[in-house]
């Protein structure tokens, strides 16, 4: 992947940094504590790190292992060795890297690790053989990946329904995959994995308390203000000025309502080298 199309942006960002290893990563938390027990000094890559709260996260459960992030943009990478920093995680490292390329040898890492990656790539298949052949034999790949079909709002607005939509088809149109939530096994048996190495299921993102309503709502908006969704959604007749304005409206109700909630679905998957 060359380039990330929603880029780093705050708009974009900001709600990535919303993510921990315990909300985001809880698949794989048991296997990476029982790898551990064994094999202390474990290897972990994060591959797509971004702004790195997940990374950070991973690397506070093995404290005598070491997480290695990646991610495409230096920018990005900066944001969370800083956000390591702050937090005194000395036990992670980061490099400019990107897939379907990684630059590592075969069987480097006893994880290997990727949270909503696949979804921006038009060959998930493809990244997925990569991610599994730098896991070396007994360690495990763990996935999750949102679908973009598998959102729950409250109060079930119009314009949010279609806010939703407009996320999806933008995304397929930058060749992106709008259900990998739900297709992260097929990705894994194209790869040339065997079924008895998956495990699979689903986690969820729960999106009601005040702050959380703030972080992600506020978070879609400036995106309906600046990003590449907005411009290209109305550059391909997905949506007009006037149904943005609308969303944007939507969104601030939603977000000053107590009784709002919104549940997204995750496909998750752990692959068992």
């Amino acid at each position: 992947m060359a380039s990330y199309a929603p880029g780093h942006a705050a708009s974009q960002t900001k709600h990535h940094e919303w993510r921990t290893a315990e909300n985001s990563a809880a698949h794989l938390l048991p296997h990476l504590d029982t790898l551990a027990r064994t094999k202390p000094n474990l290897k972990l890559l994060d591959v797509g790190a971004g702004s790195g709260t997940i990374s950070a996260g991973l690397a506070a459960h093995i404290p005598h292992g070491t997480v290695l992030a990646t991610d495409i943009s230096d920018d990005i990478l900066t944001r969370a060795a800083a956000h390591a920093t702050s937090l005194g995680i000395t036990n992670i490292s980061f490099q400019r890297a990107s897939l379907p390329n990684l630059p590592f040898p075969d069987g480097t890492f006893d994880v290997v690790h990727a949270h909503q990656v696949l979804t921006h790539l038009s060959d998930p298949a493809g990244a997925v053989r990569e991610l599994v052949r730098m896991c070396a034999p007994g360690g495990v790949v763990a996935l999750r990946e949102v679908d973009m079909h598998m959102w729950c709002f409250w109060p079930a607005v119009d314009a949010l329904q279609k806010f939703q939509g407009l996320m999806a088809d933008v995304l397929v149109a930058n060749g992106g995959q709008d259900e990998a939530g739900r297709r992260l096994v097929s990705y894994a048996l194209a790869a040339g994995v065997e079924r008895k190495q998956v495990e699979a299921g689903f986690g969820t993102w729960c999106y009601s308390a005040p702050e959380d309503r703030k972080a992600w709502g506020g978070s879609m908006i400036e995106r309906l203000k600046t990003s590449q969704m907005r411009s290209k959604g109305i550059e391909l007749g997905i949506v007009t000025e006037e149904g943005v304005g609308e969303m944007i409206k939507a969104w601030e109700q939603w977000i000053e309502n107590d009784e709002a909630t919104l549940g997204i679905m995750n496909g998750e998957v752990i692959i068992k080298k």
